[in-house]
């Protein structure tokens, strides 16, 4: 059997166009006629689409002219204002193309001064062959201002915390504000004393890593979710687990309470986000959407209740009561590992290698980019100060400002001694519930409470505020 001979792909598609030339060259001398009539059609449909705005003025101008030139002057023009006959004319000269404010006179003579428009009015001084054309043209808006950040002081390190066994992932803050618990590696839940610092109890119950703790305004409950699948509800009056939520398929990553209703609601790398309801233990709604592990999730009592946040770099706003999602955000070029609620504003961030976004609440409109904190950026907390503080993988801590982006400081989080470098990444954190302290979850095995720098002012620490480096990029 003959080989086949075998051609690059290059030869090949010059042979299909060659043929496709071929075939249609032909034609190409018949192309049809233009009709005129609709050709006049287009373009006058085009005007009125593009030039909407002034095509009345314009033609107003044109009338103008033509009456102009049938007084027989043909240096002088006639303007004539919005909402004016055409015989209620002012003569100017036609050689000022200042801008000139007219003004509409009644039939006695007398200016009326309600009615009066400011337009620029040029023509070229060509005598009476009346070839130039009145330029009609709108004032331009003044573009719009970037805003001066607000001062905030600096933040320091007031207390490190040690006692968990392994990587610290998770913290919530009592309603109360008087302790805080935290989830670990080492498949433990502890409660700290917020003010001193101390151990107060410690809840053993997971059999693997605690990836996410919240605690409940309205019950004496804790929920905490992990690694194991395991979704659980802490009765903190027993210390005891009193109810299991089964459902997910894989490591549940984060869990929120929603505020007003008694539901929660837990994500995980099922790639699902489950609401459940908090007493009958019946998975309410499993919201499918996400193509990949679903980092985050966050609840608020407005539309939309529940936002989530996933490796396959989309924000999905969710309709709690239909179980359906309304919105996907795909500004995001990369992996999307924290959501975070303002505390007062209707906004959100979320937060990914790339940059830090932000939106605004219901529709998920976007506000701006918040760029600078070029790592893997694990979690981020708001305080109602409108402070925004991001915490990386490799350790590194960017406080914002929440309204400008203004990054107003940074630095790199200190490692326990012992710790490698490598132990440096930050996992979760949160502001207290005066916004006053800010509490990380460290890789070192430690919790950091940071707190603001009463010393500082902002004489000694100026705000250094460039605008023309705020470029705010619109997508």
């Amino acid at each position: 059997m003959e080989d086949v001979q075998k051609h690059s792909v290059h030869t090949l598609i010059f042979r299909s166009l060659k043929r496709t030339h071929d075939l249609f060259v032909s034609n190409q001398a018949n192309l049809p006629e233009i009709d005129e009539r609709l050709e006049r059609q287009r373009r006058s449909i085009k005007a009125k689409d593009s030039y909407g705005l002034v095509l009345d003025r314009a033609i107003k101008a044109a009338e103008a002219k033509r009456m102009a030139m049938l007084h027989g002057d043909g240096n002088k023009m006639l303007a004539i204002t919005d909402g004016s006959n055409p015989s209620d004319l002012i003569e100017m000269d036609g050689n000022d193309s200042s801008l000139i404010r007219f003004q509409e006179k009644n039939k006695s003579g007398l200016n009326i001064n309600n009615n009066t428009s400011l337009v620029r009015a040029s023509l070229p001084n060509n005598g009476a062959n009346g070839t130039g054309a009145s330029n009609v043209q709108l004032i331009p808006k003044k573009a719009p201002s970037i805003p001066k950040p607000k001062w905030h002081a600096p933040w320091k390190l007031s207390r490190v915390i040690s006692g968990h066994l392994g990587w610290v992932r998770c913290i919530a803050v009592e309603p109360g504000n008087e302790w805080f618990a935290t989830g670990a590696g080492d498949r433990v839940i502890k409660i700290w004393d917020l003010a001193s610092g101390k151990l107060k109890l410690s809840l053993t119950g997971h059999v693997s890593t605690v990836r996410g703790v919240a605690v409940s305004s309205k019950h004496p409950y804790l929920f905490s979710c992990g690694e194991d699948r395991q979704v659980k509800c802490w009765d903190l009056e027993y210390n005891k687990v009193i109810r299991h939520y089964h459902g997910h398929l894989s490591a549940v990553y984060s869990l929120a309470l929603h505020p007003t209703i008694d539901v929660l609601a837990t994500s995980g790398r099922d790639s699902t986000a489950r609401i459940w309801d908090m007493r009958t233990k019946a998975n309410v709604h499993t919201l499918t959407g996400h193509t990949n592990t679903v980092a985050s999730v966050v609840a608020q009592a407005t539309n939309p209740q529940i936002i989530t946040g996933s490796h396959d770099s989309t924000v999905r706003l969710w309709d709690l009561a239909a179980g359906k999602s309304v919105c996907t955000l795909t500004n995001h070029k990369k992996s999307v590992r924290s959501v975070v609620l303002h505390p007062s504003l209707y906004m959100f961030a979320s937060a990914s290698p790339d940059n830090i976004k932000q939106w605004r609440c219901p529709e998920g409109n976007f506000v701006q980019n918040i760029s600078g904190h070029s790592a893997i950026v694990n979690c981020m907390a708001a305080n109602t100060d409108g402070v925004l503080v991001s915490g990386g993988d490799n350790g590194t801590m960017f406080f914002w400002d929440w309204r400008t982006g203004y990054n107003f400081q940074r630095f790199q989080a200190p490692v326990q001694p012992g710790s490698m470098d490598s132990e440096a990444g930050i996992f979760a954190m949160c502001f207290d519930q005066s916004g006053t302290r800010l509490i990380t979850a460290e890789a070192d095995k430690t919790i950091k409470v940071y707190k603001e720098d009463d010393e500082a002012s902002e004489d000694s620490h100026p705000i250094n505020w460039r605008p023309e480096l705020l470029k705010r990029r619109k997508f």
